[in-house]
């Protein structure tokens, strides 16, 4: 071995400290690229889903590979866990279908209130109130808030392949299931299942180079090359309304992101490190307090780049099962995402019925949590249900927690059980109550 190999060697010991988590460089590096390869179809799904709220889709390309090049370095480097970071799925959805689209705001204002509820993460988690609202929040909530959003993940994604559209005699309908998009869409779908049940990490990946591919070949998709120069990001860059943002009829919303990031980035933390034999009995790992800490100020830095709600992926453990064990598998992941920057042509094919795959999937894997509601006790499975169904029906995140967190209130008192509502809880449920009352009325 030569002497810069030693040199290299031994800066890497000292950073991720390889051996004390009995891994090495070259298993870190495989582990990196396996994760990448499992998530990379953010950088696809993003900008699509985003530019229904008019953002600029290069633009909002180059800004998810950068916050999640930076965000998956700072994890690696500050927390040393192999964990990557990017912009999350289901509230990227939310903001442009639900706060822009259906709500009506400017695209800058609701990033604006992504930047708020960011903020809020990130009080959260100085003051140590992030760790006390994990512990009381009751199962049931966190897992119809969960499954909630995979319905509506889902229901967008069969939306934007013509599966599902509205009808005005039963609200919503089939949509013409012998369409290119729908039969395309349908077919990434079901491509990234097959393959999914097979252990191919990157399944999504696959769909979605392959229904882009057969789209070109249908004369639907215009191939526009492989590399480029990286589109200028200023369209979307410090492009946030802050104080648009801070209308009281927005609180929820903002409320809704900060809620919904929190149990999204700390669960996968706690899930990917329990993987990795990194955390313990209660689900405390190494150097949590950075971990939530990097996460916390991505997501505030992502939302004034001009990108959705960042997140801890959970196709992070994708890695892990190949051995990733430091934080030098998410350095690599990092270093990709950076890497990919060069490659906007490539996302700019990508049509909406390729995305609608793996917007389906999400769902299927979001709803699987609902294997964990007691169903036997009305007092617990009431809130979940009402948590789950709401978010679809009522097209909104923030409807669905409130509707969950009030009923798991009537359901404790009415059946005399109102001791096992905690203050968080009641808390929450009571800011609802003064919302619907006073700011929806």
């Amino acid at each position: 071995m030569s002497q810069s190999q030693h040199a290299r060697g031994g800066l890497l010991e000292r950073l991720f400290g390889l051996k004390a988590h009995a891994t090495d460089a070259r298993t870190e590096v495989i582990a990196g690229i396996t994760t990448f390869l499992t998530m990379v179809y953010i950088v696809f799904v993003n900008p699509q889903i985003l530019s229904n709220a008019g953002m600029d889709t290069q633009a909002v390309f180059v800004t998810t590979c950068l916050i999640a090049g930076i965000g998956s370095i700072l994890m690696g480097l500050l927390a040393n866990l192999p964990i990557a970071l990017a912009p999350a799925m289901g509230l990227n959805a939310f903001f442009a279908f639900v706060v822009v689209g259906g709500m009506g705001y400017s695209w800058q204002v609701g990033m604006g209130t992504i930047f708020w509820g960011a903020v809020g993460l990130l009080i959260l988690t100085l003051f140590r109130v992030r760790y006390w609202l994990i512990g009381n929040i009751p199962l049931s909530l966190r897992v119809g808030i969960t499954a909630g959003i995979g319905l509506l993940i889902a229901l967008l994604g069969m939306h934007n392949a013509g599966m599902v559209v509205a009808s005005p005699a039963t609200m919503v309908t089939v949509g013409k299931l012998t369409s290119l998009p729908c039969l395309l869409g349908a077919l990434g779908f079901f491509l990234i299942c097959i393959f999914s049940s097979k252990g191919i990490h990157s399944a999504v990946l696959i769909a979605i180079a392959v229904t882009t591919a057969l789209g070109w070949a249908f004369g639907d998709v215009t191939f526009q090359g492989l590399v480029s120069l990286p589109p200028s990001i200023t369209p979307v860059f410090g492009q946030l309304d802050l104080m648009g943002s801070l209308d009281i009829g927005l609180a929820g919303v903002i409320f809704s992101f900060m809620l919904v990031n929190l149990f999204d980035s700390s669960g996968t933390l706690i899930g990917v490190t329990n993987r990795a034999k990194l955390a313990d009995d209660k689900g405390h790992f190494p150097r949590m307090k950075e971990a939530l800490m990097v996460d916390s100020v991505s997501s505030v830095g992502g939302a004034f780049m001009g990108t959705s709600s960042v997140t801890a992926y959970i196709e992070s453990s994708s890695g892990v099962a190949v051995g990733g064990r430091s934080g030098l598998t998410a350095v690599v992941v990092g270093l990709l995402f950076l890497l990919a920057i060069f490659f906007s042509p490539l996302a700019a094919m990508v049509p909406a019925y390729a995305a609608a795959g793996a917007l389906m999937y999400v769902g299927v894997l979001m709803c699987s949590e609902l294997t964990r509601v007691e169903w036997e006790d009305l007092t617990e499975a009431v809130p979940a249900f009402m948590t789950t169904v709401m978010m679809p029906f009522s097209f909104s995140i923030t409807e669905g927690i409130a509707v969950g967190f009030i009923s798991y209130c009537v359901m404790k008192a009415g059946t005399g059980r109102w001791r096992e509502v905690n203050p968080c809880v009641l808390a929450v449920a009571l800011l609802f109550i003064l919302k619907f009352v006073w700011v929806d009325h």
